[in-house]
């Protein structure tokens, strides 16, 4: 009996066990794909080196040619299945052009299983027969010559054998590798990009928590969706081919785009009305000119035609209805845990899919009911955890089912080939993959291209000028949000936009430091008033908001509480010992003891939000959660007083505490605290904000002065040329 050696590796909690295939964490199975296990089993065996992006294809995919996204995709998933970068810990370096190395510390177990001996195969020699034929080399050489004549035919005609053999198996070798490189793909993929339009305006808001909702569908010569030019919402259409685009006049304000008729004449299209908490009038709206109708009194956040165009589905609140297509005898399909949103139905009209967000992650997972309110069940589960995937359409033979799905932050779209009579499916592909993100994909009729908005994000710092009454350039070269400055005004912490980081600097840009990391996304930092430390909200991927401390010199950040709740807006007591905070699932405000970690309810605070300590510590000032009052709660008498009543957004107080600046409906204000007072600094109308995670944000500069981000970035729609099997 022979022993075939196998190896353990063991990593921080984890166990790979190469034989079995098992990664195992404290003694529990951990899932992963196959492709990603092999990928970790090759980083783990060469750890500490680096391994190049080639090598690392061929040692996982041998003989097969797949795209690099494939790799990034798997590392994606390894990370997020080990916690990498979670507490500090790392596992996986990122080698930028190059390729990736496994640098924490792995420890190497043999496991030796035995295996049967391999047994001899007829006509082979064996050691003993070779053992024999040294022995009895000596008599050869003294045989009579026939027998040598003999043993020398014998010797040819066995090579020969042996060369053919040879021969054939690397003929055959030639063949199949002839094959694999030769052989159409298995997989859909993308062959080109060509640009649809060219102007760059906004049309879909892609922030993490962004409502999953379709701006764009596809007709047979059109394309449908909504952009924003200025502070307009259009409605617009541009040809397949590309082109300008041409707004469509209608009677309402505000419109989003949902859906086209199955005849390609009607879209369903909402009308974004401010004060109907999400849920907006539906119309029909005729492609080709003439007025627009409302459908019945339904408000909605989403709807779809059915295939046969004589019944529509729409959502609202927490539930899918039925309706016929002119308004009337509206029922109820499914209630679902959450809002659903985007719903699509199959070509044969046999079911829906829809995307469901989580209110405490915001992550979005697709689900599928059938027409008739039965069988709900989630499409995918389990893939790409956390969820997030949405925005899902069939191609028009039903063939496949293409959606957008975002990993460490970037959105990219995906196929999955439906599998008739099963609801068991295949592994989605990977279409995309950037340089920009990729959102809302609508399949032509034809099904040889995917429509797409691409969107590329960057901002540009500039602050109002009192003087001249104008945004200039400031802080240049950096692309950021959420700026707040230290109390001696020589630092200044802030969030890259779009990519979420934290980092500090200099007030004049040098000496900067990167604070947070991956998979963590930060915003709404604050300093400390000695200076020496950063609080913080973050986030991470299928995790609710959490409130985080760190070291302005850098290092692990300390996340304070262990509940899992949505925690924002951190300040600072004057002293530096306590923090003050929003929990927004209770729409109450509280109080953290820096040294006890205990936590307290600000007494009186239910039903607010957006707290914001006074630099004298007498005043903590909050919004109500309808952003309709500013309250002012006095320490000393523990007394709530209204400061203004009118819609507020990103308070701050002045360096002196005599006054609060905010924003209101497109204008900035500053408000005094003794005589209630408010005074309009100047507007915001003709500026194009970027949209960050809580939408254009506005900052206040060391002086008071407003701070806004300008959007940079493009939003065009691409044509995706794609091959399918």
């Amino acid at each position: 009996m022979s022993q075939q050696i196998k190896h353990l590796y063991e990593f921080g909690p984890f166990r790979l066990d190469a034989g079995e295939r098992l990664l195992l964490r404290d003694g529990g199975s951990v899932p992963l794909t196959p492709k990603a296990f092999d990928l970790l089993l090759a980083l783990v065996e060469h750890h500490g080196r680096l391994l190049e992006k080639d090598e690392l294809l061929k040692l996982v995919w041998p003989g097969t040619f797949v795209e690099e996204a494939n790799l990034s995709y798997n590392i994606s998933l390894i990370r997020k299945v080990l916690g990498d970068g979670e507490n500090g810990q790392k596992y996986i370096e990122t080698v930028p052009k190059r390729g990736y190395r496994f640098v924490a510390s792995v420890k190497k177990v043999v496991n030796e299983r035995e295996e049967p001996t391999i047994q001899e195969q007829p006509g082979s020699q064996s050691a003993s027969a070779i053992g024999e034929q040294a022995s009895n080399a000596g008599e050869l050489s003294t045989a009579q010559p026939a027998v040598k004549a003999a043993n020398l035919i014998t010797k040819v005609k066995r090579y020969r054998r042996s060369a053919l053999t040879a021969l054939a198996s690397l003929t055959l070798t030639g063949v199949g590798l002839a094959y694999f490189i030769l052989k159409p793909s298995l997989q859909p993929k993308v062959l080109g990009y060509t640009p649809i339009t060219n102007d760059g305006h906004p049309k879909t808001f892609p922030q993490y928590n962004a409502r999953a909702r379709h701006p764009l569908v596809v007709g047979d010569n059109q394309l449908y969706f909504t952009e924003v030019v200025g502070e307009q919402w259009l409605l617009t259409q541009v040809s397949i081919a590309g082109g300008e685009t041409v707004v469509i006049p209608i009677e309402f304000a505000a419109p989003l785009v949902l859906d086209l008729s199955p005849n390609r004449t009607e879209l369903l299209v909402a009308s974004q009305a401010p004060n109907l908490a999400g849920e907006w009038p539906l119309w029909v709206v005729p492609v080709n000119g003439g007025p627009s109708r409302r459908v019945g009194g339904i408000l909605c956040h989403g709807a779809a035609w059915a295939p046969d165009g004589k019944k529509i589905v729409y959502a609202y609140g927490s539930e899918l209805y039925l309706v016929e297509s002119d308004g009337t005898a509206a029922r109820k399909l499914v209630t679902l845990a959450n809002r659903p949103y985007s719903p699509r139905w199959s070509p044969d009209g046999s079911r829906l899919r829809f995307a469901i967000q989580d209110p405490k992650t915001f992550s979005t997972s697709l689900w599928e009911v059938s027409a008739d309110g039965g069988n709900l069940h989630p499409f995918l589960p389990g893939w790409n955890a956390p969820a997030s995937l949405c925005c899902g359409n069939w191609t028009a033979d039903g063939k496949y089912f293409v959606f957008q799905s975002s990993i460490d932050w970037t959105t990219n779209i995906w196929a999955i080939r439906e599998l008739a009579g099963s609801q068991s499916q295949s592994e989605p592909t990977l279409l995309t993959s950037g340089p920009m993100d990729f959102w809302y994909p609508a399949p032509s009729p034809d099904g040889r291209r995917i429509y797409v908005v691409g969107v590329k994000r960057r901002g540009e710092l500039a602050r109002y000028d009192a003087k001249t009454q104008r945004f200039e350039s400031y802080f240049p070269n950096v692309s950021a949000e959420h700026l707040n400055f230290s109390r001696d005004g020589e630092w200044v912490a802030y969030v890259t936009f779009p990519e979420g980081d934290l980092w500090r600097s200099k007030v004049d840009g040098t000496e900067r430091l990167r604070l947070s990391f991956l998979p963590i996304r930060a915003t709404s930092p604050r300093w400390s008033p000695d200076g020496k430390r950063i609080a913080f909200s973050a986030v991470i991927p299928g995790k609710p908001w959490k409130i985080y401390i760190v070291s302005a010199d850098g290092g692990a950040p300390q996340r304070l509480t262990a509940e899992e709740r949505l925690e924002h807006d951190p300040g600072w007591s004057p002293d530096g010992k306590t923090l003050v905070f929003g929990i927004t699932d209770t729409r109450t405000i509280h109080l953290i003891d820096l040294n006890t970690l205990e936590v307290t309810k600000l007494p009186g605070s239910e039903g607010m939000y957006s707290p914001r300590w006074s630099p004298d510590g007498h005043y903590i000032a909050t919004l109500s959660t309808d952003a309709q009052r500013m309250m002012l709660f006095d320490r000393a008498l523990e007394k709530w007083s209204v400061l203004a009543t009118t819609r507020v957004g990103w308070p701050h107080w002045s360096r002196d505490g005599k006054r609060i600046y905010f924003m209101d409906s497109g204008a900035l204000f500053r408000l005094r605290i003794d005589n209630r007072k408010i005074e309009q600094l100047t507007t915001l109308k003709d500026l194009r904000l970027a949209f960050g995670y809580y939408g254009p944000w506005i900052g206040w500069a060391l002086d008071d002065s407003p701070l806004v981000l300008r959007d940079m970035g493009i939003q065009d729609i691409y044509a995706l040329e794609w091959q399918t099997p």
